[in-house]
């Protein structure tokens, strides 16, 4: 998901821990400056990748996480005949290649729907790391939960909604993480297609679109392209049965 209009420089993308804006999400959270240095020693800073580029591929060897700095990381696996299963958006602060930990290979396919960079963390080093610093360990013991976690809600949510919850709780989530990361959750550019937002759903392109229709009928949204602009985040809260305590639900003007 593209939340910022903002040019990516080099210099940007070499940012350490310390001073990145993401480090409230990702592994320095809970980290003191000293510790944060020392995982910075560690953290390898590729060129970006450009879009439809792999960051790997299924079967890969398993050998380093990556937190997203900015762009899109889309995961899929690939059916016997080969078709594919969209198995998440990875947004800036959030890590991609947790599924190769237990396997030592990576059991999806991660590409780029985007230019992205991504700060790459060797597991093993990391592992030592963690092992010396209880704090770093924590937040990665957590985030790894989290993920699992996450993953599980959205099976069992999915299984149980309509076409209209499934796009509402989709946005829902976009327009959540878009605010965790400062940026407005109200107006924001996605990178993933709608036949990405559909495999991802369970739902066909058609269906999508439709209920993008929908939702822009009854003033909820308007949705130009990419670009999405949340008019009434109450009422799709309220879709998803997840009402807001806030009692402004409505975009400001």
């Amino acid at each position: 998901m593209d939340t910022s209009n903002k040019v990516i420089s080099m210099s940007t993308i070499k940012v350490a821990c310390g001073e990145c804006s993401l480090r409230s999400l990702c592994l320095p959270l809970g980290l003191n400056r000293d510790e944060m240095n020392r995982l910075d020693q560690i953290v390898k800073r590729p060129r970006p990748l450009q879009r439809d580029q792999f960051l790997y591929r299924t079967g890969d060897e398993f050998r380093s996480i990556y937190v997203v700095r900015s762009g899109t990381i889309k995961t899929y696996t690939t059916t016997k005949i080969g078709e594919q299963q969209v198995t998440g958006f990875h947004l800036p602060g959030e890590i991609v290649g947790l599924d190769g930990v237990s396997s030592d290979y990576y059991g999806c396919n991660a590409q780029a729907l985007e230019m992205t960079s991504l700060c790459q963390v060797p597991f093993g080093r990391l592992e030592e790391l963690s092992g010396e610093l209880p704090g770093l360990q924590h937040q990665l013991h957590r985030l790894m939960s989290k993920e699992l976690l996450a993953d599980q809600e959205i099976l069992l949510q999915l299984g149980k909604m309509s076409a209209e919850e499934r796009l509402a709780a989709f946005l829902v989530n976009l327009s959540t993480r878009s605010s965790r990361r400062g940026y407005s959750p109200y107006e924001f550019n996605i990178s993933m297609t709608r036949t990405d937002i559909g495999n991802y759903l369970g739902l066909a392109v058609e269906t999508i679109s439709r209920q993008f229709t929908h939702f822009q009928d009854l003033g909820y949204l308007e949705a130009a392209r990419k670009h999405i602009k949340i008019l009434d985040l109450d009422a799709l809260r309220k879709i998803t049965g997840d009402l807001p305590c806030d009692n402004n639900p409505k975009v400001p003007a």
